[in-house]
């Protein structure tokens, strides 16, 4: 990142289909593999471009991850936070990757 440039409130995550979610960079780093790539420390492209390619997961699963990235930045703090509605048929894929992206399947799914 060049120097005095400033980051972008708002990042792109790509599915492998396609897709494009335009989300927080804030909802975006509760991910640990995105936050990592989106380190402007990092000699990583998307730390530059403010994109995520994810080729492992596709657009209805990356929507559902989107959907728990603001799910988990809005409780954060909260106690008694309402479990987050996820559909049976996705929770394998969900399990995934949440793994890849290093969030917190319990929390996702509990």
């Amino acid at each position: 990142m060049p120097a005095g440039s400033t980051l972008s409130t708002h990042v792109t995550l790509i599915s492998s289909d396609g897709f494009e979610f335009i989300i927080l960079r804030e909802a975006a780093y509760v991910a640990g593999t995105i936050k990592k790539m989106l380190d402007p420390t990092s000699a990583f492209a998307e730390a530059v471009t403010g994109r995520c390619t994810l080729g492992s997961i596709n657009g209805v699963i990356l929507e559902k991850v989107c959907e728990y990235l603001y799910y988990n930045l809005k409780h954060k703090d909260a106690q008694d936070v309402p479990d987050m509605d996820i559909p049976p048929e996705l929770c394998l894929e969900l399990l995934m990757a949440a793994d890849y992206l290093q969030g917190k399947p319990s929390e996702a799914l509990s």
